[in-house]
Order: C-alpha cells, then sequence, then structure tokens
C-alpha cells in the first residue's frame, strides 16, 4: 500500500463465508519530524472526498497509528478485484491532490518497492 501507489505487494485475507473475500493491508512510512503537525492536522480532517473514494473502493478499517516518526497504516479491502479498486484510488483527482500535501510529510523508507511511497508490511499472525 502506498500513498502515491496503492498497489500492494502482498496482502493477507481469507473468503468469508458470509460475504466477498477481506483482505488485509499493512504497510510503513518515516514521518517527517519538521512535517509532523501539518501530518497530523491533515488527517484530522481527511477530505470527504478522498474518504467517499476509498469507501467506493471496497476499502474499510482504514486506520493510521504513530509511533515516534513511523507510521503504520492498515486497512481491509472487501470486493473481488483489489487491484482495479487500487487503481481507481489511484486515479482518482481528488485522491492524487491529497497525496501532494501528504506525501511531502513522509520519506520513504529503503525497502520501498518502486513507485510506492510505503513499504508493504507482512502479517504474520491475525485473529478473528
Amino acid at each position: 500500500m502506498s500513498e502515491q501507489d496503492p498497489t500492494p505487494g502482498g496482502p493477507a485475507g481469507q473468503h468469508g463465508s458470509e460475504g466477498p473475500r477481506v483482505r488485509r493491508f499493512g504497510s510503513v512510512v518515516r514521518l517527517r519530524p519538521e512535517r509532523r503537525e501539518e501530518y497530523l492536522r491533515l488527517h484530522a480532517a481527511v477530505w470527504p472526498g478522498v474518504e467517499a473514494t476509498l469507501t467506493r473502493s471496497n476499502i474499510s478499517n482504514y486506520t493510521i497509528f504513530l509511533h515516534g516518526d513511523l507510521l503504520f497504516g492498515y486497512f481491509e479491502h472487501r470486493g473481488d478485484d483489489v487491484e482495479a479498486d487500487l487503481r481507481a484510488i489511484a486515479d482518482d483527482e481528488e485522491t492524487r491532490r491529497w497525496w501532494t500535501f501528504t506525501d511531502p510529510c513522509q520519506e520513504r523508507l529503503p525497502d520501498a518497492a518502486p513507485g510506492q511511497q510505503w513499504s508493504d508490511a507482512v502479517e504474520i499472525w491475525h485473529l478473528d
């Protein structure tokens, strides 16, 4: 997952007996200390259009945690075509504009995939 290019490297998840497949995604990026307050202010009032695009793209439980200068993002995808849904997010004009504000607050980690802002995290355990 990446705010710039949200295509994930290795989702985890399962097929539920009562609905579409649920896939979980986690990722990490460094928060630039000098941009911390700006980033927190932006996320105190995420643009409604950005949230609507995520919802339309079958994204739920989207959460960003902060630990020191590391941001950990988590979301779930409940749909049939995660790649198409993530492309729709990346193609959304308002979301791309949002990233022009959030990306400068972040510093890619050395292991981030080419074209991705966030580094994929690997799920190692889950409890329903």
